[in-house]
């Protein structure tokens, strides 16, 4: 049997084709049939029990046994549910926790920047709402949006600060501001490495709550969406494009 998508024969898209992230969050839902599952695992057994009792079908004790433990799978369910709500709680947690990681590099990145700016004051404008953009993004209020908002902010500066060193060959010499970009440098890794984290974090709950019956059954009821992971902006993009060299 042939592949579905044959890499040596299949057609290939010549001009290429870009990828996106989609700005979208997906709710979770669960239909009729999840309901009625639910249900039979409490009444089943305990049916077929009394059934049994009324028609003499099978021996009292058997169905007095399919009676009284016929409940059984649906308390262990319910348990598999209650550790299910743990489990989506903890990772919620994580993400946060991954989140908070990707901030507490940008505001060290503000930090450096804070500190080599007034050398380059002359040279350069700080932009003013850096600081505030991560205060506020650190309050929770639209913390994706602004997080990525406030990272190309100071990406921008940055750059602008190193086209004011090469410039100005005396800034340029200046061992603060070289150990100020070697630390900005390191930061930037940090962050790329904090996204992917993160990113990853992500794919598993969109994963997770998804995951039938007892994940989805809990994140359908508690409202859980999918999260969308870290997005580069259109600018970023295309600046990744162009000729550097």
């Amino acid at each position: 049997m042939a592949n579905d998508l044959d890499e040596v024969t299949g057609a290939i898209n010549e001009s290429g084709r870009d990828v996106n992230v989609i700005n979208k969050q997906i709710s979770v839902q669960i239909g009729s049939g999840t309901l009625a599952f639910e249900i039979a695992l409490w009444t089943i057994l305990p049916a077929i029990g009394a059934l049994a009792l009324l028609t003499d079908a099978l021996p009292r004790t058997y169905g007095l046994g399919l009676l009284v433990l016929g409940a059984v799978p649906g308390l262990i369910f319910q348990f598999m549910k209650v550790f299910a709500l743990a489990y989506l709680r903890k990772l919620q947690q994580k993400i946060q926790a991954d989140a908070s990681q990707i901030d507490n590099y940008l505001e060290q990145r503000v930090v450096v920047l804070n500190n080599v700016v007034g050398l380059v004051a002359k040279a350069i404008d700080l932009d003013k709402d850096v600081m505030k953009t991560v205060a506020a993004y650190r309050s929770g209020h639209n913390a994706d949006a602004e997080r990525n908002q406030a990272s190309q902010k100071i990406d921008g500066i940055f750059s602008r600060i190193s086209l004011a060193c090469e410039a100005y060959p005396d800034l340029k010499a200046q061992a603060v501001i070289a150990d100020a970009m070697r630390q900005n440098s390191y930061l930037q890794k940090e962050i790329t490495a904090a996204r992917t984290l993160y990113n990853d974090t992500v794919g598993m709950w969109n994963q997770d709550i998804f995951a039938w019956p007892t994940k989805q059954i809990v994140a359908a009821r508690a409202g859980y969406t999918t999260r969308i992971p870290f997005t580069a902006s259109a600018e970023t993009k295309a600046a990744a494009r162009s000729v550097f060299f």
